[in-house]
Order: C-alpha cells, then sequence, then structure tokens
C-alpha cells in the first residue's frame, strides 16, 4: 500500500487490471492527438516568439479550467497546492525545451525523439520511486540513444538542427520525471485530475510570462489573424492541453508509469506521419531507421513492465 492507502498498480496485492481497458484507450487518442501538436506547434511558432506562444497557449488553457480550482478543499490542501505546483514548473521545462526544440528542427524529428521518454521512463521510476528496472532497460536505452543520434544528424547535422535536437532529449527526459512526480503526488494527496491541471496550467502561464519579461521585456507583439494560426492554437489549447493532460493526470495513479510511456510511445509514428502528410515534410533512410530504432525500444522496454 502507498501513502494515502491507495494501492500502487504495479504491487504484488493491487487487483490485475486488463492489459488495455478505458484508461489505456484514452492514453491510445492522447498519443493521436499530441502526435499532431508538433505540426500544431511548428505552425504557431512561426508567426509569433515562443514565449508569447507559451504565455498564450497556457494562459488560454488556464482560464478554461479555473472553475477546477474548487477541488481544493479540506486541510492538507497548501501541501497539495505546493506538489501540484512542483508538477507545474516541472512541466513548464518541458514545454519550453520542447517548443524551442521543434522550432529549430523538423515536427517529424521532434515527434520521434520526444519518445526517448520511454526508455528514461524505467530509469526515473528506479530514481524516485525506487522500482529498480531491469537490465534490458539498459540496453534499450543505449539502443534508443543511437537512434536518436542517426535521427539528428539525418541531414548532416548543421547547428540549429543539431540545438533542436538536443531540446527535445531533454524534454524527453523531464517527461520520464514528470510521469513519475504525477503518480506520486496522485498517492498522496488524491486532487481530481482537473484541479491539479488547472494549477499546472496556471503555474505555467505565470512562469511564461515571467520568462517572457526577463527576455523581451514589457512589450506584448500583435497577435497574427491568420486562420492557420487561430486553428493551431484552438487545437493546441483544446485538445492536446486541456484533454490531454487531464487524461494524463486521471491515468497516471490508475496505471503503472512505464504502461503510460508505452501507450504514449506511439506519438512518434502518429506525429511523423501527420507531419509528412500535414507539414510535407521528408525524412531521409537513415531517418526512418533511427525513429523506427527508438520506437522499438520503447516496445521493448515496456513489454515486461519494465521492472525487475
Amino acid at each position: 500500500m502507498q501513502a494515502g492507502g491507495i494501492q500502487d498498480p504495479g504491487s504484488a496485492d493491487a487487483p490485475r487490471r486488463p492489459a488495455f481497458g478505458p484508461v489505456e484507450a484514452l492514453l491510445l487518442l492522447v498519443a493521436v492527438i499530441w502526435g499532431g501538436s508538433y505540426s500544431a506547434a511548428k505552425i504557431a511558432t512561426g508567426q509569433v516568439p515562443v514565449l508569447q506562444f507559451l504565455v498564450l497557449r497556457f494562459g488560454l488553457t488556464f482560464l478554461l479550467l479555473l472553475p477546477a480550482l474548487r477541488g481544493l478543499d479540506g486541510a492538507s490542501w497548501p501541501a497539495a497546492l505546493a506538489g501540484a505546483s512542483l508538477l507545474g514548473i516541472n512541466l513548464l521545462a518541458i514545454f519550453v525545451c520542447e517548443t524551442f526544440g521543434v522550432s529549430l528542427t523538423t515536427a517529424s524529428n521532434a515527434a520521434f525523439l520526444i519518445s526517448l521518454c520511454v526508455a528514461f521512463t524505467p530509469l526515473c521510476e528506479w530514481w524516485l520511486l525506487r522500482e529498480r528496472p531491469r537490465r534490458t532497460v539498459l540496453a534499450a536505452a543505449g539502443l534508443s540513444l543511437l537512434g536518436a543520434g542517426l535521427l539528428a544528424f539525418q541531414h548532416g547535422g548543421t547547428s540549429g538542427l543539431a540545438w533542436g535536437d538536443g531540446l527535445m532529449v531533454l524534454a524527453a527526459f523531464l517527461r520520464g520525471v514528470m510521469v513519475c512526480l504525477t503518480r506520486r503526488h496522485g498517492q498522496r494527496h488524491g486532487l481530481p485530475a482537473l484541479t491539479v491541471t488547472a494549477v499546472q496550467m496556471g503555474v505555467m502561464a505565470l512562469g511564461s510570462a515571467l520568462l517572457m519579461l526577463a527576455v523581451q521585456g514589457p512589450v506584448w507583439p500583435p497577435l497574427p489573424r491568420s486562420l492557420p494560426f487561430w486553428g493551431a492554437m484552438a487545437f493546441l489549447v483544446l485538445l492536446c492541453t486541456l484533454f490531454a493532460f487531464f487524461v494524463q493526470n486521471h491515468a497516471a495513479s490508475r496505471t503503472s508509469p512505464s504502461r503510460v510511456a508505452l501507450l504514449m510511445g506511439s506519438e512518434p509514428l502518429w506525429g511523423a506521419l501527420i507531419a509528412l502528410l500535414w507539414m510535407g515534410e521528408r525524412m531521409a533512410a537513415q531517418g526512418w531507421i533511427g525513429g523506427l530504432l527508438i520506437v522499438g525500444a520503447a516496445w521493448w522496454v515496456t513489454r515486461g513492465g519494465g521492472r525487475a
């Protein structure tokens, strides 16, 4: 049993769950939606600065989620709020890395590289949750890094491409940390998933605004009026952020981090396909080999649960 009386989904005492249930179906849907987020972010950041884009995206989401803050009731809410704020800070770091990364590389590269989180997640479980991974996890992590190298340098590795891909790798590691922190927070505090999401969005909007103020000064450039920009923003706010993070927060305390990572591991395939069809991007054969190595390593890591 874990703190707060919630059983660990991976413990021997927990009731056995079906391999694919409603929670897993929702996570797979999120993977498809997030696969399209790289192309949408590429469109949006081509028209506004990255930090302004983040303020707009998360500020709009927070406004939509304000009613959910009523879930902060009870004597333990200060500790729960502090924990949810920590999750928001971690998410802000992820999205700063991801958004700058996707602006410096291709949408298809970004989609494949972010799935390195599947190799990182069992290692983060070992570090944060004291659940030791199997030795095959280390081999899979090495295979993922090889795939990332092939993918990153498929076109010769210009300085901009290398920076963008490096930021996506860092974001993938922070995603692994995020899954484990979300699970631990859910077990300790039991806040409603929508309330946690609202706090995260508030922290991220405030953090993005402070970063924008520090970097650009008190200047708010005029917003585009183009339909593609606002269509991309609506997709990112309503589906990629509001719906997707609610599902992830809902699922993280109901299934194992490795299972979450496995289902999210299909995200790069959807992301590459959407980038090819929507953005007209093209990948070299070396890039496809690297991407398939990452996805294959993701499957290998999680097929046995990723733990000893």
